[in-house]
């Protein structure tokens, strides 16, 4: 076997492992979600942006972790962005029902993935599998997990508030943006 053909086999293999370690830090983002939810319901809200910042720096860690010890695999590919997605979703549902973030955000955000969602079938019967992520779907994300902390802490009284609430918006429009880009 030649030394491509041992690295092609490697690769293959590595694809189809679901016990990684970016897999287990995707899970354990996912079992975050209904406790950042809990925290924010019950204004334990430190708490709930200790938990909504973790998150977000776990989503950058586990694809820095699959890529640099090629643990890439399936079930990362699928699990990642849905850890991402159910986040986003009730970081927005929660904001909006505590009226830190408007209404028309949550409904902007969430149609960009209804609409994916409604061609996902139709590419499917054409053949295509599931949607390739691309940077500038990456980045609108990456803005995103940035701005709702923000947008959070701009609820807070004060020059931190202010601040907050200015930087917030900044990468919430940067988010919405890239987001919307990487669905076209």
């Amino acid at each position: 076997m030649t030394s491509t053909q041992s690295e092609t086999t490697e690769t293959v293999a590595a694809t189809d492992r679901i016990w990684t370690v970016p897999n287990a830090i995707s899970l354990l983002r996912l079992l975050l979600v209904p406790v950042f939810a809990i925290l924010l319901a019950k204004h334990h809200d430190v708490a709930a942006l200790v938990v909504l910042m973790f998150s977000g720096w776990t989503d950058w860690l586990d694809g820095v972790i699959a890529r640099k010890y090629n643990q890439v695999s399936r079930l990362g590919q699928l699990l990642d962005p849905a850890a991402d997605r159910l986040f986003i979703l009730v970081t927005l549902v929660a904001l909006a029902l505590r009226e830190i973030v408007p209404v028309w955000l949550v409904v902007v955000i969430v149609s960009r993935d209804v609409l994916l969602a409604a061609f996902l079938p139709a590419l499917h019967r054409m053949g295509y599998g599931p949607l390739p992520v691309h940077f500038a779907g990456k980045a609108g994300t990456f803005a995103l997990l940035y701005a709702f902390p923000l947008l959070f802490l701009g609820s807070w009284p004060g020059a931190i508030g202010l601040t907050a609430t200015i930087f917030g918006w900044a990468f919430a429009g940067w988010g919405i943006g890239l987001y919307w880009l990487s669905a076209v």
